[in-house]
C-alpha cells in the first residue's frame, strides 16, 4: 500500500488498499446480483463521492439493470457534514414499482441517507435497498438501514477512491484516513 500523504498541512495514512476494495466490490456485486436475479433494478449513484465505487460495482453486476444519479450536498469543503442536505440533481428515471438500489460512497451521519430514503420511498418503489462502500456506525445520527456494506470503519475523516478533501483527492486508488 502507498505511504502517507501530506495535504494542506494534514497527514493522511493508508486505511484500505486498492486490492481490498476491488475484492470487496466483487463480493458485493455477486451478492447483489444473486439477490436481484429475475428483476431489472435501478442503481442510483449518489454524486459526487460514489462515482468511482458506482462504476466499479456496476461493471461487476451480472444482471440486467438501469442506472441513474442523484446529487446532494451536505459537506461543502468541510471535513464534517453541515447537517443540511440539499438536492442538486434529481432523478430522470421512473421510481414507482421499480426495485431501487442506492449506491453511496459513505454513510457517516446518516442524514443524507435519511433524505434519500424519504425522497425515494415517497415515489412508491417496489423495493428500496442501499449499498455503501464505507459505514461509520459511531457517527450515525439517524436510524438508517443498510443492506450491503463494503467496510465498517471508525469515525475518522477519510479520502480517496471518490471521497474528497475540498473536492480534491478523489482520484486516489486507496482510501486514506486523517492521522490523529
Amino acid at each position: 500500500m502507498a505511504k502517507q500523504l501530506k495535504i494542506n498541512g494534514d497527514v493522511f495514512v493508508p486505511m484500505i488498499s486498492e486490492r481490498k476494495i476491488k475484492t470487496r466490490i466483487r463480493e458485493l456485486a455477486r451478492t447483489i446480483s444473486k439477490a436481484h436475479r429475475g428483476t431489472v433494478p435501478v442503481f442510483i449513484g449518489i454524486l459526487n463521492g460514489s462515482f468511482i465505487f458506482f462504476a466499479d460495482l456496476i461493471r461487476e453486476i451480472t444482471i440486467e439493470c438501469e442506472v441513474d444519479f442523484l446529487k446532494l450536498s451536505s459537506y461543502g469543503d468541510a471535513k464534517i457534514s453541515s447537517g443540511n442536505v440539499h438536492l442538486l440533481k434529481d432523478l430522470n428515471c421512473q421510481v414507482e414499482g421499480r426495485d431501487i438500489i442506492i449506491v453511496e460512497d459513505i454513510v457517516d451521519s446518516g442524514l443524507s441517507m435519511q433524505y434519500i430514503h424519504d425522497l425515494i420511498t415517497r415515489q412508491n418503489p417496489a423495493s428500496f435497498k442501499v449499498v455503501t462502500l464505507l459505514y461509520k456506525p459511531e457517527s450515525v445520527k439517524t436510524n438508517v438501514q443498510l443492506d450491503y456494506v463494503g467496510f465498517t470503519i471508525p469515525p475518522d475523516f477519510v479520502i480517496g477512491y471518490g471521497l474528497d478533501y475540498a473536492q480534491r483527492e478523489r482520484n486516489l486508488k486507496s482510501i486514506y484516513k486523517l492521522k490523529a
